[in-house]
């Protein structure tokens, strides 16, 4: 073949190259321009997160649905690069605190006497978390009990500095251990106090975090249970029964009533040490657009309703439950404090130590274990709710230790669980990297 037949041969290649090429240039130059409207926008992802940065979002931010196509982006999670660590803001420390032999560490609770406690989720296992050593590092790890299924929330009782049981909420159930303050081995067999709405996994398989708190006088006990679906119709699926809610019992597992309802997944909650109400950071539901629904942080309200899975955020109807419920719609109680969409709002909790800035007295951390459902990911971090001194949250929320993606987007951490530790540091369960993390003020006059 004569080189001139040769350029003859390509020739009709050169249009659909081109072509290709301009619809590649195209498709960069709208991801740039979608990027640089988020980012100037009140929704953001990793990219864009910074310890001290504010967030701020209300319902006149919110899109319609559909705005966006739903993505598919789940996290593979890699080793922890070799310069990568979690950011803080000045004047705070990060450091590695329980490394070794750590399997799915998920929520984290302190007891009384500063021990911390630590569910293992997937092996079944709770944990007792003792002490800082000279380098920062755990001086003591000890199984407290195993053979559980699925294990999450953990809480003393009764409440005060001599509790008698440790309560452990299963997927399936709630049980106790007998239990007096120091001890690291439970006392004896696990006692059932109630049976739970079980099952779940992720992708379609429902939630099976149970989380469980105690009022201040000791005489309700709350427990979280998830919904079994995204958005089933609770009418016509059996299977949302007695799910989507707080549930309320005696301390002896006894009165199961609902205490609020409409609340997708409420998988970490904790009562505010002044008020005695109850709060939640709640996972809300998925596949309307990047953008909705967001993720929250709220006071729960007894009997509330929250929307689920009618309505969202103070009375917006889901389109696909078009026409259902109109008499709940004034009823939707819109949550204290939005935050991003598929941020995987896990475990809070009020900061009542003193080693922290008087600013962040009483202030809310909450673990965010980051987007699957979300074209540029966002969560991965832990955030800071500023309740001001006060009882009540202003709608917003910083970022307060972040890094746990690389700037190409790939995921090394995921918190989970927060926990005060004995001196006043702020604990950080990692399930990606299968750690603890500490958190502490380093004295530099950090905080505002």
């Amino acid at each position: 073949m004569s080189s001139r037949t040769l350029r003859w041969y390509y020739l009709p290649l050169i249009p659909a190259t081109l072509l290709a090429l301009v619809c590649l240039l195209l498709y960069v130059h709208a991801r740039e321009e979608r990027a640089a409207a988020q980012a100037s926008s009140a929704f953001s992802d990793y990219r864009s997160e910074t310890p001290g940065r504010v967030h701020h979002i209300t319902l006149r931010d919110l899109p319609p649905p559909y705005a966006t196509p739903s993505a598919d982006a789940g996290s593979r999670v890699i080793a922890r690069p070799a310069k990568a660590w979690p950011q803080a803001p000045t004047g705070f420390s990060v450091q590695l605190y329980a490394t070794k032999g750590l399997q799915n560490p998920r929520l984290l609770r302190a007891a009384p006497n500063g021990d911390v406690f630590l569910a293992e989720s997937e092996p079944g296992i709770i944990k007792v978390l003792r002490g800082i050593d000279p380098k920062g590092g755990v001086e003591r790890v000890e199984e407290f009990a195993t053979g559980l299924d699925r294990p999450f929330g953990v809480a003393f009782y009764p409440p005060g500095p001599e509790p008698q049981w440790v309560y452990v909420a299963n997927t399936d159930s709630v049980v106790r251990f007998p239990y007096r303050n120091g001890e690291l081995k439970a006392l004896g067999p696990a006692q059932k106090i109630c049976d739970l709405p079980g099952g779940g996994l992720l992708r379609g398989g429902g939630h099976w975090t149970r989380d469980i708190a105690f009022s201040l006088d000791g005489k309700t006990m709350y427990v979280s249970v998830g919904s079994h679906s995204n958005d089933d119709d609770s009418d016509t699926h059996p299977a949302e029964k007695a799910r989507a809610d707080i549930l309320e019992f005696n301390p002896d597992g006894s009165g199961q009533k609902i205490f609020a309802s409409g609340i997708r997944n409420a998988v970490g909650i904790a009562v505010q040490p002044t008020s005695g109400e109850l709060w939640a950071s709640v996972n809300e539901r998925d596949s309307l657009g990047d953008n909705l629904v967001p993720d929250y942080i709220t006071h729960v309200q007894p009997n509330g309703f929250y929307g689920w899975p009618w309505w969202y955020m103070g009375g917006t109807q889901d389109p696909r439950h078009k026409g259902k419920h109109p008499e709940l719609k004034d009823r939707v109680i819109t949550p204290d404090v939005l935050i991003q969409p598929h941020n995987a709002s896990l475990e809070m909790v009020f900061y009542e130590a003193k080693q922290f800035p008087q600013s962040y007295r009483g202030d809310i951390f909450a673990a965010e274990h980051g987007s699957w459902n979300r074209e540029g990911r966002t969560g991965y971090e832990v955030i800071r709710v500023r309740m001001n001194g006060g009882t009540r949250a202003e709608n917003s929320y910083e970022d307060f230790l972040t890094g746990f993606v690389t700037p190409e987007g790939e995921v090394w951490g995921r918190p989970v669980g927060v926990a005060i530790a004995a001196a006043g540091s702020l604990l950080v369960s990692d399930d990606g990297g299968d750690v603890v993390w500490r958190v502490s003020s380093d004295g530099r006059g950090a905080g505002k």
